[in-house]
């Protein structure tokens, strides 16, 4: 059975001439991705009609969400949908590392969505986006509290979206770990492992779904101020 020390070696970051397994997991998946939408015919192949309905959801969620202005929007959203799903389903294979494990890189995605959305807001509204920090009809002598907590409260947000996608891929991987080391003395946890692997399937495109899906929300304080 595999000792408790053993189930963190798969989040451990390695170096190959120069390079991290995370940065050479990352600009693998970009080649990937860029290769299956590069390949795009007019017969649709099983992978592209996958594709074409994950497009036409992307589609009518922001247009419903952003309006036909936030339609500027959709690469961006449905290019990060993919690449984070493939950095999560491919993790989920043998020796293979999964970045999107580590907190600071979801915690990088997760920033760097929210700063381009603060820089994005102030070029739309100028000065005018500070307004968010200041719930509409307050009390003037309440303001500095108001500001603080709507500043601590924007900016969890960045927090709760990297921590998310990284606890829940976290806790998948640990578990099939420990499974693993079961499946070495139960074979019964062999069948326990295939529906664990195809949950964790689902979990990672959900989880994906799920961070792209705030993205947009989050997006929407670029188009109008609430």
């Amino acid at each position: 059975m595999l000792s408790g020390s053993s189930y963190f070696e798969q989040f451990n970051v390695l170096w190959f001439v120069g390079f991290s397994n995370s940065t050479i997991m990352l600009f693998f998946v970009i080649v990937i991705v860029l290769l299956l939408l590069k390949g795009i015919t007019l017969i649709p192949k099983r992978w592209q009609s996958f594709f074409e309905l994950a497009y036409g959801h992307f589609y009518r969620v922001i247009k419903e969400n952003l309006s036909i202005s936030g339609l500027k929007y959709f690469p961006f959203v449905f290019s990060l949908f993919f690449f984070l799903v493939f950095l999560n389903i491919l993790g989920l294979c043998p020796y293979v590392f999964t970045p999107t494990t580590h907190i600071i890189v979801t915690l990088g995605f997760s920033f760097s969505i929210v700063i381009g959305v603060i820089f994005s807001g102030l070029w739309e509204f100028k000065k005018d986006f500070i307004s968010l920090l200041m719930p509409s009809g307050a009390p003037l002598v309440l303001a500095p509290l108001l500001v603080l907590i709507e500043t601590v409260s924007y900016v969890s947000r960045a927090i709760s979206l990297g921590v998310r996608l990284a606890a829940n891929l976290s806790a998948g991987h640990l578990l099939f770990a420990i499974l693993a080391g079961f499946g070495l003395v139960f074979k019964a946890a062999i069948l326990i492992m295939v529906f664990i692997t195809l949950l964790e399937i689902a979990v990672a495109i959900i989880q994906a779904y799920v961070f792209c899906l705030l993205t947009i929300i989050y997006l929407a304080d670029t188009l109008s101020l609430h």
